[in-house]
């Protein structure tokens, strides 16, 4: 396997006059360049990753900063993020933020230690702080399932979403509509459940608020589980009278914990309560659940795209993409 040294001999010059060819430093003549490149794919020679990396003052790492990576929401997610990451060769640091309200900790600890290129915030607010911080060194971030004006930003239209899936609902007939959400702490459970009641306003149905069921964990966790979606569901279906026909659940991953609830109840879905989730987790095809669909992959690799770009230039307009929604339509509502 040829090494740099060998590069260097077949060129006629130094190991350092290689390395900036190879970088694409401006302070190399192109003909030297063109000689120095000429001999790399003579040789066959692959530059070392890491050793590309120290050159350019680079370490070829992106950090994530996310609440949990073991949820399905997270996983998909990751499925882009990691498709995207292979193809500019770079590789993944993750850090876990067991309690929301520590994600200032880690934005300052990526900050201090500089042990990653750039940065991807999942799920999780950015503080007016943290966000000056970044602003100010220029270190390049990226926020995903978040928004920060003056932070590059990749989110879904989840008002819209809830909206859409509310709306088929309500145009299968049902007329006592719930919804179980996760805590309102956390950004998207609280704009789908703008969106769900902006659906029943828009068709002249009532809120009740016994019809709407908010995870009630205790703790820092967000609400986004199966278990909170059992335990929201039995509450629902506790009711004594006017209980809800047809239910929209806040994620996939809840409406699979409701789904057990129903049957262990010994009612039918969709004949007796229709369900309806968001996000289209692969489970979701596989519980014939209907489902928002979000693009979770093209979400995560476009965020990768973005980073990557700004890392190469810090100095890039602010740019905020929005991901439309899909409705899926599968046996647990019925149509």
């Amino acid at each position: 396997m040829a090494t740099i040294y060998d590069v260097a001999r077949r060129a006629g010059v130094g190991i350092g006059t290689v390395s900036r060819a190879i970088n694409n430093s401006p302070r190399i003549s192109p003909a030297t360049k063109d000689r120095v490149l000429a001999a790399v794919r003579e040789l066959r020679y692959q530059p070392h990753a890491l050793a590309q990396g120290l050159a350019r003052k680079r370490t070829n790492m992106i950090g994530i900063i996310l609440p949990v990576f073991t949820g399905y929401f997270y996983l998909e997610l990751l499925k882009g993020i990691q498709y995207a990451l292979s193809r500019h060769k770079l590789d993944l640091l993750l850090y876990s933020v067991d309690q929301t309200g520590k994600a200032d900790a880690f934005l300052s600890r990526v900050l201090h230690e500089k042990r990653v290129d750039g940065v991807l915030l999942i799920s999780l607010q950015i503080s007016e702080t943290s966000a000056s911080s970044f602003k100010q060194t220029g270190f390049p971030i990226v926020l995903v399932d978040s928004h920060c004006e003056d932070i590059d930003s990749f989110t879904v239209e989840n008002r819209n979403g809830a909206y859409q899936a509310t709306r088929h609902l309500i145009s299968l007939g049902h007329r006592r509509i719930g919804m179980i959400d996760a805590q309102l702490r956390s950004v998207p459970a609280k704009i789908r459940l703008d969106g769900y009641r902006q659906a029943l306003h828009d068709a002249g149905l009532a809120f009740d608020p016994r019809c709407l069921v908010i995870s009630d964990e205790d703790g820092e966790k967000d609400g986004f589980n199966r278990e909170s979606g059992y335990h929201s569901m039995l509450k629902l279906l506790s009711m004594k009278e006017n209980r809800p026909t047809a239910v929209f659940i806040s994620s996939d991953i809840q409406a699979a914990g409701a789904m057990q609830a129903v049957r262990e109840t010994g009612l039918r879905i969709p004949q007796d309560i229709a369900l309806i989730g968001f996000d289209d987790i692969e489970l979701a095809e596989y519980l014939g659940l209907s489902t928002m669909h979000q693009p979770l992959f093209e979400m995560g690799k476009q965020a990768v795209e973005r980073l990557t770009a700004r890392i190469e230039e810090t100095d890039l307009e602010v740019m905020h993409r929005s991901f439309c929604t899909r409705l899926v339509v599968r046996s647990s509502c019925g149509g």
